[in-house]
C-alpha cells in the first residue's frame, strides 16, 4: 500500500474518531419514557401547569406540548377544564396503558409509580 493510501486511512480514522459519540453522551439521548410520559407525569405533580413550562421541563417546543396533551384527551386519558383564564387537567387513573405489553397497568399505576400519590 502507497504511503499516502495509509496517511489516508490514519485521517479517516482519526475524524471518525472525533466525531463518535462518548458511551456518557450516547446514554443521554434517550430516556425510558416518551415525551407524552412525561408531559403527563408534569400534569400529575402540577394539575394547572402552563403548557410553556411543561415544554421547558420536558425539553421539546410548546406546540409538540399542545399536541401531546390533544393527544392524551383524544384518548380520554386527560381532561381540560377551564378556570379563569387558566386550564387544569385531570388525569384519568384508571386508563389502561396503550401498549399490549403494558396494557394491564393502568396510567394511574404508572404516575404513582414514577411521580408518588397524587
Amino acid at each position: 500500500m502507497s504511503h499516502i493510501k495509509k496517511q489516508a486511512k490514519k485521517v479517516v480514522k482519526r475524524s471518525a474518531a472525533k466525531r463518535a459519540p462518548t458511551p456518557v453522551a450516547a446514554s443521554r439521548d434517550w430516556t425510558y419514557f416518551s415525551n407524552h410520559g412525561h408531559v403527563l407525569f408534569c400534569l400529575a405533580r402540577e394539575p394547572e401547569m402552563l403548557l410553556r413550562e411543561v415544554a421547558v421541563r420536558v425539553g421539546v417546543t410548546e406546540r409538540a406540548v399542545q399536541r401531546i396533551v390533544a393527544d392524551l384527551e383524544a384518548a380520554g386519558v386527560l381532561l381540560r377544564q377551564r378556570d379563569g383564564r387558566r386550564n387544569r387537567y385531570t388525569i384519568d387513573p384508571n386508563a389502561p396503558l396503550r401498549h399490549p405489553n403494558e396494557a394491564h397497568c393502568t396510567v394511574g399505576m404508572l404516575i404513582d409509580t414514577v411521580v408518588g400519590s397524587r
